[in-house]
């Protein structure tokens, strides 16, 4: 492990990660394809959709806690599927019931089921309610940068602006946005929903983010494990390079090998 790996860490409610890749677990075709896209992806952190994934509410059935135990894997519950700030609320404290007073949470609400958009209203709502109960909130919004300083300024511990609609793969659609909500956040950001590919993933690493949560650009890969292998690969590059700093754009050419100087 180089200087840089063991120097630069993802920090989220004051714990350190070595892995800036965050993965969900829905969409994959069985608990053994989940569990080696996550292995694979390097990941530390998975988030679980409470609403639709097993993890001890339903006794009898198959448990993602089994193949990916919560002492190896940060669990981060979120609330996928939620219309509005009392379901997504409610939702996140039957999580804190079920892994045991767990308080780190994905919160979510959405406008509509067509684009998936997050209702910012509602989620607002729902993050001052949660932060006041104690739950430490991670949370998805719109690529408003107002809107990611508003959060941030509530108390959350990580604003999750989206890329593209939720599932689309479409990649980073406003990196000016994306831009200017990290350069005026005092809290992680993390780019969350939207990415397609590797480079998708390299790009907001690029811009600056300190992480990329995404879950459909490997469930829905034809080949889900080297897809999560692809874009660890990915958020590693994408995150020295941005650690460099790249070159200036320039509109001519400069040579790599300049004449002056030469012998002949």
């Amino acid at each position: 492990m180089s200087q840089t790996e063991t120097q630069d860490r993802l920090t989220i409610a004051g714990r350190n990660y070595r892995s800036r890749l965050l993965v969900g677990t829905g969409k994959y075709k069985d608990l053994d394809e989940t569990r080696a896209a996550v292995e694979a992806s390097g990941a530390e952190i998975i988030t679980v959709a409470i609403r639709r994934t097993n993890i001890g509410q339903n006794p009898g059935e198959p448990n993602l806690l089994d193949v990916l135990p919560p002492d190896r894997y940060t669990y981060l519950p979120n609330t996928a599927g939620c219309y509005s700030a009392e379901d997504a609320v409610r939702t996140c404290r039957l999580a804190r019931e079920l892994l045991d007073g767990h308080t780190l949470v994905k919160l979510e609400v959405l406008g509509d089921e067509k684009t998936l958009y997050p209702d910012v209203v509602q989620t607002l709502s729902a993050a001052e309610t949660l932060v006041k109960d104690g739950f430490q909130v991670m949370v998805y919004t719109s690529d408003d940068p107002i809107l990611a300083k508003r959060l941030e300024e509530i108390g959350c511990v990580a604003v999750m602006p989206l890329a593209a609609p939720i599932g689309s793969g479409l990649g980073i659609q406003n990196r000016y946005n994306i831009l200017e909500i990290v350069e005026n956040a005092q809290v992680p950001i993390l780019v969350d929903a939207g990415v397609g590919t590797a480079s998708d993933a390299a790009i907001a690493m690029e811009l600056g983010c300190d992480g990329v949560l995404m879950n459909t650009a490997i469930a829905a890969a034809k080949n889900p494990v080297l897809m999560a292998s692809a874009m660890k690969k990915a958020i590693e590059a994408g995150r020295e390079a941005f650690l460099a700093g790249r070159m200036p754009r320039k509109r001519y050419a400069s040579a790599s090998s300049p004449v002056e100087g030469t012998f002949f």
